[in-house]
C-alpha cells in the first residue's frame, strides 16, 4: 500500500508499505531517519518516540497505515518543529502540511556548527539545548524519544511540576542513568522558556 502523510512539516509518501509494517520502520528504513530507536519493538522503553498528531507515540506499535492523512514530527525535525512553532504559532503548533523540515533535510542533519560558530552555538530546539547543558544526555539511546517527549510536555504545560515531568517522561527508559539529569534538563528548557516569555 501507499501511505501519504507529513514528516516533520513536509508531505511525504511511503510506497509499498506491507499491512503489518510499522511506523518506526517506515521511519528509519524507507525515509532514511534513524533518529527514532528500535529497541524493545514492544513500546515499553520509549526510545522510538515521535509525535502523531502532536501526541506522543511509541512508532514501534503504531502500523505505518495509521499514519496515513496525519503528521509526524520525528527528532530530526524537533528544533525546526520548536523554532517555527514559538516565531509562527506561540502556543499552539502547525497546521499539518503547512511549514516544516524537509525530507532531505532531516536526513542530512547533524548538530554542528554553522557559520562559523561552535558546537555549543548550534542550533538546536530549547529542549535539546538543555539536555546537552545539564548533562543529561548518557549513551544517547533513549535521548530522541525523551527529547519529543519532553518538548510535547513544555509545548501544553509551559510551567511544569516534577510531577508533571515525570509522568510525561514515564514512558521512556534510560538504562544509563538515575534520570536526576534528565528531569534537571527539562526544568531547565522550561525556566529558559518562561524567562523567554518576559
Amino acid at each position: 500500500m501507499r501511505v501519504n502523510f507529513t514528516v516533520n512539516g513536509r508531505q511525504q509518501e511511503a510506497d509499498d508499505v506491507w499491512e503489518g509494517e510499522s511506523l518506526l520502520y517506515v521511519l528509519r528504513e524507507r525515509m532514511g531517519l534513524p533518529g527514532s530507536k528500535n529497541a524493545c519493538e514492544q513500546g515499553e522503553c520509549g526510545s522510538c518516540t515521535v509525535r502523531l498528531d502532536g501526541a506522543p507515540v511509541c512508532s514501534c506499535l503504531v502500523a505505518a497505515g495509521q499514519a496515513e492523512g496525519r503528521e509526524v514530527v520525528t527528532v530530526e525535525g524537533l528544533a525546526d518543529y520548536a523554532r517555527h512553532r514559538d516565531d509562527a504559532h506561540p502556543g499552539t503548533g502547525c497546521a499539518a502540511g503547512t511549514c516544516g523540515t524537509s525530507l532531505d533535510a532531516a536526513q542530512r542533519w547533524q548538530a554542528r556548527p554553522t557559520g562559523g560558530q561552535s558546537a555549543e552555538a548550534a542550533e538546536l530546539s530549547p529542549v535539546q539545548q538543555a539536555f546537552i547543558d545539564a548533562g543529561a544526555v548518557q549513551c544517547g539511546f533513549c535521548t530522541p524519544g525523551l527529547l519529543v517527549a519532553a518538548d510535547e510536555l513544555l509545548e501544553t504545560q509551559p510551567f511544569p511540576s516534577d510531577q508533571d515531568i515525570r509522568e510525561a517522561l514515564s514512558g521512556n527508559l534510560c538504562r544509563c542513568t538515575g534520570y536526576e539529569k534528565i528531569l534537571d534538563a527539562v526544568r531547565l528548557a522550561a525556566a529558559r522558556q518562561a524567562e523567554a516569555v518576559r
